[in-house]
């Protein structure tokens, strides 16, 4: 950075506004190419499953190095699909973790299964494989990890226990595409990759879609049949499946997106390296944690994810909301406490990470387009807090998890040690 940069905490260098999202400014350099493809759609009058969507699906097996890439309505039905051409069904245990966003278990309750949820690393906030490994059942039919943020799961710790389980991994890719784990995309690397096309994605569309990957023939095959009501050829229904298509226009708005992906994820790159600076600049180190990079692999941050101590985050979040800066909260409540989850048993203090990332973590601008100068108001407006908000008390913090609590929810702290080893795959 230029020492003539003014400083993220000079007041006067601070813009009147910078929001979460910008999606018009992608828009706006995309509006012709998109225009034109959409009135080609129109013209042709294939609307469901036309050419754009083969070619689409072309150019993603492409642009991910896998050799099967099925598009879908959107990233929930895509990872309904999946499960769905796992055979998973009633009374079937699938793991995922609870810090993500709730398409992950409900595509799970749909089906009758069970979600058993994992803990979290606190650095990551990715699915710890410790907590993964100790989880798995006899009834456990996959692992779900989610590349959150846009940053690649502990795949080297992740495939080896599902390995020794015998059960499939489906990677939740809804905010990773491009992202890699030794120099593999995500989504090829487990048994199937669900990807979503929801607008503020990495890669979004004008509208709901998704789109799965596999590496294996057999599931490719099952996929584009269940997509379809398992109809094949018309109205004959091999299987019980769903209709699950990517309508041709989002199709075509993709195509026009899909060359510039790799040039927005560079972008979003340099935008995290630059908070990097601008927070070492403004001395928060004692106030926020900033997330970190991954060094196996391409983290594409999809969301820029900061940690506010001593239960200060929501006061930060209010001051950022009155200075017109936009934040998100991504997940305020683990999917283990949501009341339609109630009954499965979980509880307070059964995920302990969990649970204090979702007390404690804020999301700030990321996009692309985001600017320099936008990016030093952001800093400088959380510097200012900092300076001037009376300091809370330890009091208010997250109060850490008993040691009961942290032995697993109350359904499995029932079990003794040896109904575990006698209901656990190593």
């Amino acid at each position: 950075m230029s020492q003539s940069s003014p400083s993220p905490t000079d007041a006067g260098s601070l813009l009147p506004a910078v929001g979460l999202l910008a999606l018009d400014r992608q828009y706006e350099m995309l509006r012709e190419p998109i225009r034109a493809a959409l009135e080609r759609v129109c013209d042709s009058g294939r609307f469901v499953l036309g050419p754009d969507v083969a070619e689409l699906e072309n150019e993603l097996a492409r642009a991910l190095d896998v050799p099967h890439a099925i598009t879908c309505a959107s990233g929930s039905d895509a990872l309904l699909l999946a499960l769905m051409a796992l055979d998973v069904g009633p009374g079937d245990e699938v793991i995922v973790p609870s810090y993500t966003f709730f398409a992950t278990a409900s595509a799970v309750t749909r089906l009758g299964a069970v979600p058993i949820f994992a803990d979290i690393d606190p650095v990551t906030y990715l699915v710890d494989p410790v907590d993964v490994a100790r989880k798995i059942s006899s009834r456990c039919r996959a692992i779900v990890p989610v590349h959150l943020f846009g940053r690649t799961a502990d795949m080297d710790a992740l495939l080896p226990i599902a390995a020794r389980a015998g059960i499939p991994v489906v990677e939740d890719c809804a905010q990773s595409i491009l992202s890699t784990w030794h120099g593999r995309c995500t989504g090829g690397i487990g048994d199937v990759g669900c990807f979503s096309f929801y607008p503020t994605k990495n890669l979004g569309g004008c509208g709901d879609g998704g789109f799965l990957t596999t590496t294996r023939d057999d599931i490719a095959a099952r996929l584009r049949l269940l997509r379809v009501h398992g109809m094949e050829p018309r109205y004959h229904h091999q299987v019980i499946g769903i209709n699950s298509r990517l309508d041709s226009l989002q199709a075509a708005v993709l195509r026009v997106k899909l060359p510039h992906l790799d040039a927005w994820t560079e972008a979003r790159r340099t935008n995290a390296a630059r908070y990097g600076e601008h927070f070492a600049r403004a001395g928060l180190d004692g106030w926020i944690t900033l997330p970190g990079d991954e060094h196996r692999g391409r983290h594409v941050w999809n969301q820029y994810v900061i940690r506010v101590a001593d239960g200060q985050r929501d006061a930060l979040r209010s001051h950022l909301t009155n200075h017109k800066v936009g934040t998100e909260i991504y997940y305020p409540i683990p999917l283990h406490l949501q009341v339609c989850f109630r009954h499965l048993g979980w509880a307070p203090g059964d995920l302990p990470e969990t649970e204090r990332a979702a007390n404690e973590t804020l999301a700030l601008p990321i996009y692309p387009e985001l600017t320099d100068a936008e990016q030093r108001t952001v800093v400088g407006r959380i510097a200012e807090f900092f300076r001037t908000a009376p300091a809370r008390a330890q009091a208010n913090s997250p109060q850490p998890a008993s040691a009961a609590a942290l032995a697993g929810p109350h359904f499995i702290r029932r079990m003794n040690h040896a109904e575990r080893v006698a209901d656990t795959r190593r």
